[in-house]
């Protein structure tokens, strides 16, 4: 393409090539909040991991004040505090650089303390990780922290743990971009914080899985020659405890104490997946990843000894992502019938307006605005809402869901002058025109009508007056329906009280609900 020499065709090219450059690196708000809800779900399966490993670390400790346990399990209970104490560390060496990130970004979000303000800011990855090279510190530290912990265990060990150990430095590709294949550049040049706050959140988990593995190991080797069945518990460490649907799960189901020789055998599994043999007093278990949200694996695990055999149950959990779609609720994460539920659905990947959402036994309405639907429910339950896009072929697939529990819309307060009860002036009763049903603290633009209600008052001194009907169903009812009441109301003195019962109102749902009751003291 020839350079144009005219000034004006000139600048005019030039201003489109930074609207392209903006346009592209404009992230949407659905890749956003997907960042931190992946950020988020790492962040409770850290906690899982710590609670789990905790546990065995305490066990280590108990053992060692057991009779005649002490000389044995010493050198590991050394080990395993180092291992404790490395890990805690380098969890919050990653927590500092989550803050400086946040800080450098603008601040912490006043609606969420543990986010950014501006997550889809760019600039903070790029000057602290990249060009004032940041990320080559952060990767020595991972490369040093994974050589420790490899360190802790036996020779024998540390060939097949430096496979399965989660912590660790994947090299970077070379490429126009990044000729020389720079760590740093890959993965943190132009990264949203958001995104930066949910990778280090993963290198955490890194450290906690990896943390977890090496305890598990000592604990195995402080008790290979014998076993303490009073102490013992089932323990279940997955190897992945967030993946993608389709990606393949792992994890290990054995007795925290045990004998290698011995197999202990895993029944009564639900929730998925398969087991192979035991080795080494070790129930491989495996399964792809299937549906959406955390998943739950239980079971039993028998060990036989020349005490009979003992079983107990275990238990873990692991959460399962989607490939980037999302379904975003508007108002509530709740759908109400008789209202349009609005959401908002989107599909990293994809092309808004190849994006598509289905609920049985729902009314959906499109938005003006792309990817913006109003959904209609009918029935109390849950709905199963599925998201749909189109691939480039022209094929349509589901690409994600969820559940959505479908509720009726709560009862209105019904009061007069946003009285329900309590004292009102009789000056301003007797100028009131009608009752009134008022939805409190609902997001929902939804109107009630009263259709129905009796009315009555109990003058003071004097005989008490009523009760009187009043119904209007088409434009709702007010007390000039009934005459009677109109009359009882401009009689209406201080000391009096009024009494408004069996108040029926119907709302856009189209069902008819008894409200409570008025009862005024005038003065």
């Amino acid at each position: 393409m020839s350079i144009p020499k005219e000034p004006r065709q000139l600048m005019i090219n030039l201003m489109y090539l930074v609207l392209t450059a903006l346009l592209a690196l404009n992230v949407s708000n659905e890749i956003l909040n997907a960042f931190k809800t992946l950020s988020t779900s790492i962040d409770k399966s850290n906690e899982s991991i710590e609670q789990k490993t905790n546990e065995i670390y305490a066990a280590i400790l108990e053992n060692e004040k057991a009779p005649g346990q002490a000389d044995k399990v010493k050198p590991f209970r050394i080990k395993a505090d180092e291992v404790v104490k490395r890990s805690d560390e380098m969890v919050k060496y990653l927590n500092d650089w989550k803050r400086r990130i946040v800080m450098e970004a603008g601040g912490y979000s006043e609606t969420d303390s543990t986010m950014p303000s501006k997550m889809d800011n760019i600039d903070a990855t790029t000057l602290l990780l990249v060009e004032k090279h940041g990320g080559d510190t952060l990767k020595e530290k991972i490369l040093e922290m994974r050589k420790f912990l490899l360190s802790q265990v036996s020779p024998a060990d540390t060939q097949s743990m430096s496979k399965t150990m989660p912590l660790n430095i994947t090299p970077a590709v070379r490429n126009d971009h990044n000729p020389r294949a720079d760590w740093s550049i890959e993965n943190f040049e132009h990264m949203p914080a958001v995104a930066a706050m949910a990778l280090f959140s993963k290198f955490q988990n890194d450290v906690r899985s990896s943390q977890a593995l090496v305890i598990k190991q000592l604990f195995e080797d402080a008790h290979l020659t014998d076993i303490k069945f009073d102490t013992i518990a089932a323990v279940a460490v997955p190897k992945t405890s967030y993946a993608l649907e389709g990606d393949k799960i792992e994890a290990s189901i054995l007795l925290a104490a045990f004998n290698k020789a011995n197999k202990p055998e895993v029944k009564g599994m639900s929730g998925g997946g398969s087991t192979k043999p035991a080795v080494n007093g070790v129930v491989p278990w495996e399964t792809v990843a299937k549906g959406t949200g955390m998943q739950t694996i239980k079971g039993q695990i028998v060990l036989q000894t020349e005490r009979g055999p003992i079983q107990r149950e275990w238990k873990f959990e692991y959460m399962v992502g989607t490939t980037g779609a999302s379904l975003q609720f508007d108002k509530m994460n709740v759908f109400y019938i008789g209202v349009d539920n609005p959401v908002t659905v989107a599909a990293a990947g994809y092309s808004v307006e190849d994006v598509s959402i289905e609920v049985p036994d729902a009314t959906i309405r499109d938005s003006s605005a792309k990817g913006h639907y109003n959904i209609r429910v009918s029935k109390v339950g849950k709905l199963q809402v599925v998201i749909k896009a189109k691939t480039k072929e022209g094929a349509v697939k589901p690409v994600g869901g969820m559940e959505v529990r479908v509720k009726r819309i709560p009862d209105p307060v019904a009061s007069v002058a946003k009285v329900s009860s309590g004292i009102m002036s009789a000056a301003t009763f007797r100028n009131q025109v009608a009752p009134a049903a008022i939805l409190d603290n609902f997001d929902f633009d939804a109107k009630f009508k009263i259709i129905s209600f009796n009315f009555s008052m109990l003058p003071k001194g004097r005989d008490f007056m009523g009760p009187f009907s009043a119904e209007n169903r088409t434009i709702g009812t007010r007390f000039s329906e009934n005459k009677e009441i109109v009359k009882t109301m401009q009689l209406a003195r201080p000391g009096d009280k009024v009494f408004i019962e069996m108040i029926k109102a119907i709302g856009p749902d189209g069902q008819v609900r008894t409200l409570n009751p008025i009862i005024l003291s005038l003065n």
